[in-house]
């Protein structure tokens, strides 16, 4: 069943209305920042010479307010141009909107002219050729248009010299930004597509096979089982674990499937023989999580033993022994950029690896409960982590905080990503969120009934990712069943509006 997501309280909606009323006339209130001379004139003069050293060495021509301009058909400045802008004293020429005569340089003195303003349009209508006017026997009928293109009103250049003002002149200052929320995309909910039973125990962990044709789960059970993606049936048993298997890994380069379990065994199966022909000895404990890197041939392992092992597949060998966590490590996650390894632990810290080196490149200490999953992003080069306080973003390759991802109250075990920036949680209550990565926002909410024969109790959710379409999410739960889920294809935007409230914004302060 779909839970809707929690109403708000007359206070948080009160509080909102002031957070926007708030933000509405922040920029009335916020008192200026007094700028210094000496920094300003420098940052002008730096500008004006990396933008217009090509013309600073032109004459700078100024012109009386009185003088007659010859494209003001015998009017003075004083009453055509004038109008145009709040001081007409100095006249750009050449490099900017208004053509009279040879190009002059864009100096502190220079002062900048708005566009023609409605009054000042109608002042120089008498002064356009006929070819401008549309060759009407009237020049008077030129139209407002012709004459913003006769002066090169249409070309912006406002943006650009906005703050060249360096001779004295009124300075302009840069109004605050309100900060705004954006807007969460629409993603269709999702449905239980199908329950596969086989194991006969908590089922611990899942992989897809690059070729998306089958996956496979490890179970407390002992066994490792391999089943057919579209059917859902069973292909394959594996045996040879004597404890319950955490952790299974596909190789994407070599016919190869790898497992590790509570038996502080890692194991490499060859799939065209279906048995095991490498172990990897190392570990003092039980082995939680297993991960292949993507384009270097190691494995790397994470253990109770507090520590991560990269291994030589080839030759056995144990490349690296990561140490520097205090507790269980849980999670361990490798991607091709540096950092190359990253792993979660009991100990709250997540740790950003140097490969080459072995040693640690950033310790995150955000956490406030042990880290039990990493998911990594699979196009930003971003990753989130999941604990029973918070899923947390976090930017590569230092870990720079980016948002927390509040309301699932529950043990997080698992975390998965798709293109389309749909993140799913999953947790030991059996429950699973559907957020949307950008902004945060729980768009949906699945608690799925147990297998039936199954206590209540063992409903929760030990694993889960998306298969290699992402059309279809795998979930490996408590009640020894595997759980496919996919989009609602019958749903609109009509249909599931997105319930979007934005959070109070907390103003950073420096």
């Amino acid at each position: 069943m779909t839970e809707d997501v929690q109403k708000h309280s007359v206070h948080t909606l009160v509080f909102r209305s002031l957070k926007r009323t708030h933000d509405m006339f922040v920029s009335d209130q916020a008192k200026p920042v007094a700028i210094d001379d000496q920094s300003h004139k420098l940052k002008i003069g730096a500008k004006m010479k990396a933008d217009y050293s090509p013309v600073l060495h032109m004459p700078v021509l100024k012109e009386s307010k009185e003088r007659v301009h010859p494209m003001s058909g015998g009017i003075p400045t004083s009453q055509g141009y004038s109008q145009m802008g709040e001081d007409a004293e100095y006249l750009i020429t050449g490099t900017h909107a208004y053509p009279s005569g040879p190009g002059v340089a864009l100096t502190a003195d220079t002062k900048l002219h708005r566009n023609p303003s409605d009054a000042g349009v109608q002042t120089v209508a008498l002064a356009l050729p006929p070819s401008q006017a549309r060759q009407e026997a009237s020049r008077t009928a030129a139209s407002v248009a012709e004459i913003h293109r006769h002066y090169g009103g249409e070309r912006s250049h406002a943006g650009t010299m906005a703050l060249l003002d360096g001779g004295g002149g009124t300075r302009n200052a840069l109004t605050r930004r309100t900060p705004t929320m954006p807007k969460p995309q629409w993603h269709p909910p999702w449905k239980l597509f199908r329950v596969i039973s086989g194991h006969l125990g908590w089922v611990r962990c899942l992989a897809v096979e690059p070729g998306n044709q089958w996956f496979v789960t490890g179970s407390a059970d002992r066994t490792i089982k391999i089943w057919d993606l579209a059917s859902g049936k069973l292909k394959l048993s594996l045996t040879g674990h004597i404890s319950t298997v955490r952790g299974v890994a596909v190789s994407t380069r070599s016919p190869y499937l790898f497992s590790c379990g509570e038996d502080k065994q890692v194991k490499c199966w060859d799939l065209e023989y279906n048995k095991v022909i490498r172990h990897y000895h190392g570990h003092l404990s039980a082995v939680y999580d297993i991960d292949l890197h993507p384009t270097i041939d190691v494995l790397v392992t994470c253990s109770r033993d507090a520590s991560a092992r990269v291994w030589d597949i080839r030759s056995k060998a144990n490349v690296h022994t990561l140490t520097g966590h205090t507790n269980t490590v849980a999670t361990v996650r490798c991607q091709a950029a540096e950092p190359q390894v990253i792993t979660g632990s009991h100990d709250s810290t997540i740790r950003l690896w140097d490969l080459i080196a072995g040693k640690t490149r950033a310790t995150l200490t955000n956490h406030k409960k042990s880290v039990r999953t990493v998911v990594l992003h699979p196009r930003q080069y971003t990753f989130a982590s999941g604990s029973a306080d918070n899923i947390k973003q976090w930017m590569f390759p230092d870990g720079n905080f980016i948002q927390n991802l509040s309301g699932h109250n529950a043990i997080i075990n698992t975390l998965a990503v798709n293109s389309d920036g749909v993140l799913v949680s999953g947790a030991d209550n059996g429950t699973i969120h559907m957020w949307d990565w950008r902004t945060g926002y729980n768009f949906q909410r699945i608690h799925a009934a147990v297998q039936p024969g199954s206590l209540d109790s063992e409903s929760g959710i030990f694993s889960c990712l998306f298969d290699h379409s992402e059309s279809r999410l795998i979930t490996a739960e408590a009640d020894k069943t595997i759980k496919v889920y996919k989009e609602d294809d019958t749903a609109t935007e009509d249909s599931h509006p997105v319930n979007w409230k934005p959070e109070i914004l907390k103003r950073k302060r420096f």
